[in-house]
């Protein structure tokens, strides 16, 4: 109703002025019967009046939606009346709605095909990577070891860029189901032995092998991965340990990984699980890109798996993801504390 009136006041105007310059002619003619005047001036009101109304009635629904938001792109689609302006809005409605559906499907074709490219680009460069490897297999000098080094790195950065860009799929990529946590953490220890080799970091693993949890074994293996990369990295040179421990919290499991290394500042905590956000220390390890994080962030929230962080400047760090436990092994665990 407000936009409706803020919409006529000027017919509303336009028309006071008419009326008292209709009344000035008759007085000014020396035409002055009050009788008369004041019925000329009650019917024009009143057919004013039902125009107005009639007006609002017939364009009601076109002031309502105007009044309010857009909440979903399925309300261009609605009709608003059959007057001829609610017919030409709905048509102009559709137009638009037509319009934006085109532009989408064409932006998600496009998307799609740089997907595409991008995974099998990574996967063509995984051969030569591959064939790298197998020639530095038997060299044991320093330059061979620098090679490894720099190979590892290209393959996590590939491996990096292969689970963004599956990111806009990951509905069509994952499966629930019961993962071994052991297991599962001792496959990416083995994939990132070089790097905790090279960096003098060992990791120390509590974890109890009849642990299951219901989740998709590549994702949270790359998870791992993500969070493991960063705790060896800004553990080098301050400490040689990172602990990996699996423990109950109520119907949960907690996977959670600790480093000794140099800790986050505060004011950088709850910035870190932002997309190319690397704070403080990103200044002083060139490599951060600030991916890391926001993938562990935003594959955990898509897994329906919550992430917890505790961090203190020159202590260390640590990341817990919260996981949900498979009953049947739960209960095996506490038969023998019973």
């Amino acid at each position: 109703m407000s936009l409706f009136l803020r919409d006529q006041w000027a017919f509303a105007a336009f028309f006071l002025v008419q009326l008292i310059l209709l009344i000035l002619i008759f007085a000014m003619d020396g035409y002055w019967n009050e009788s008369l005047i004041i019925y000329v001036v009650f019917l024009s009101l009143f057919f004013a009046g039902a125009f107005l109304v009639v007006r609002y009635l017939t364009h009601r629904t076109i002031y309502q939606r105007l009044s309010k938001p857009v909440e979903s792109l399925e309300e261009l689609t609605q009709t608003h009346g059959n007057a001829a302006l609610c017919r030409a809005l709905d048509e102009n409605c559709l137009e638009h709605y037509r319009l934006y559906k085109e532009q989408l499907h064409a932006y998600e074709n496009k998307q799609r095909d740089h997907t595409t490219f991008i995974q099998q680009w990574v996967h063509q460069m995984k051969t030569p990577i591959s064939v790298i490897h197998l020639l530095l297999q038997d060299e044991d000098d320093s330059t061979a070891e620098s090679i490894r080094e720099e190979v590892d790195r290209i393959k996590r950065g590939l491996e990096t860029v292969l689970y963004i860009a599956r990111l806009d799929r990951f509905e069509q990529d994952f499966l629930i189901e019961p993962v071994s946590l052991r297991g599962m953490v001792q496959n990416v220890l083995a994939e990132n032995k070089r790097l905790f080799i090279r960096n003098q970091v060992y990791p120390e693993v509590k974890i109890d092998e009849r642990w299951r949890v219901e989740s998709d074994e590549k994702w949270l293996s790359f998870v791992l991965n993500q969070l493991l990369t960063n705790a060896v990295r800004y553990s080098a040179g301050k400490s040689n340990k990172v602990t990996i421990r699996a423990y109950e919290r109520g119907a949960s499991v907690l996977l959670e990984v600790q480093d000794y290394g140099i800790g986050i500042p505060p004011e950088d905590i709850r910035r870190v699980f932002q997309p190319y956000f690397t704070g403080e220390n990103g200044r002083k390890y060139p490599e951060s890109t600030g991916m890391g994080l926001y993938l562990v962030k935003e594959i955990c929230g898509r897994l329906e798996h919550s992430v917890e962080m505790e961090s203190e400047v020159g202590v260390g760090t640590t990341i817990r993801i919260v996981l949900s436990a498979v009953v049947p092994i739960l209960q095996d665990r506490k038969l023998p504390e019973s």
